[in-house]
């Protein structure tokens, strides 16, 4: 697929939600770096199940599926209806670096989708004529054509 063609399926609303969940997990990730220590001194949330960092140490079951130009492994938890959360790791890391979150957010009623990321895992391209490339917007394509293989609604934060 050229890059003329590429930019014609990816939608506004597409580009929103990749930018506020960018947005959202450096948030989460500037919130927890002060809050990290303090959170084995409160009492736990009620509701949530206590977790104990690293005690979990891989999801229930890969999955795969054709999107795009790969065919991803992904893990996937929570309710099928819920808010759609997609986690990405980065380099060096792979999916199980939210081995302790994912579970938290699916208790907490959010569908969890963790993708292995081109290069990573089982996430294998579909053509050896693919252009291997891991620039981020390479990566926002590889979600965007995740997103729509498995049917992720369009529900956007209500902001």
């Amino acid at each position: 697929m050229n890059t003329a063609k590429m930019s014609e399926w990816i939608k506004y609303p597409r580009r929103r939600f990749l930018s506020v969940a960018a947005m959202s997990f450096a948030a989460a990730e500037l919130g927890t770096i002060g809050s990290a220590n303090a959170q084995s001194d409160k009492p736990a949330q009620a509701g949530l199940p206590k977790i104990k960092p690293g005690t979990i140490t891989s999801f229930s079951s890969l999955k795969q599926l054709d999107a795009g130009v790969l065919n991803v492994g992904y893990a996937e938890a929570g309710p099928a209806d819920g808010p759609a959360v997609i986690l990405l790791h980065g380099w060096p890391y792979d999916i199980h670096s939210f081995d302790d979150v994912a579970p938290l957010l699916a208790a907490s009623g959010y569908r969890i989708i963790v993708p292995y990321l081109r290069g990573y895992g089982p996430t294998r391209f579909l053509s050896s004529e693919t252009f291997r490339n891991g620039q981020p917007s390479a990566i926002a394509l590889d979600i965007i054509a995740l997103m729509d293989a498995l049917k992720v609604g369009k529900r956007f934060w209500p902001f």
